[in-house]
């Protein structure tokens, strides 16, 4: 189930996850860029779940084809 981006558990982020579709074609290289991007702006995600972890929360998106749309035009 999808979470509200919480500012509160937003400073508490100790790991990031990106969890790509099954139907993925994008190389390795550009998933890490991509992910980097929608990391980096973790309000706008379509899909943001955030998972208690031993020393704080680990943010993890799950990536739709709109959030590698946004990020596209960010990374280029």
């Amino acid at each position: 189930m999808a979470d509200k981006f919480d500012p509160y558990r937003e400073a508490l982020v100790v790991e990031t996850s990106t969890i790509w579709p099954e139907n993925n074609e994008i190389d390795p290289e550009r998933q890490y860029h991509l992910s980097a991007a929608l990391h980096a702006h973790p309000e706008e995600a379509s899909n943001l779940e955030y998972v208690r972890v031993h020393s704080g929360f680990c943010r993890t998106i799950h990536v739709t084809e709109e959030d590698i749309e946004r990020a596209s035009a960010l990374v280029g």
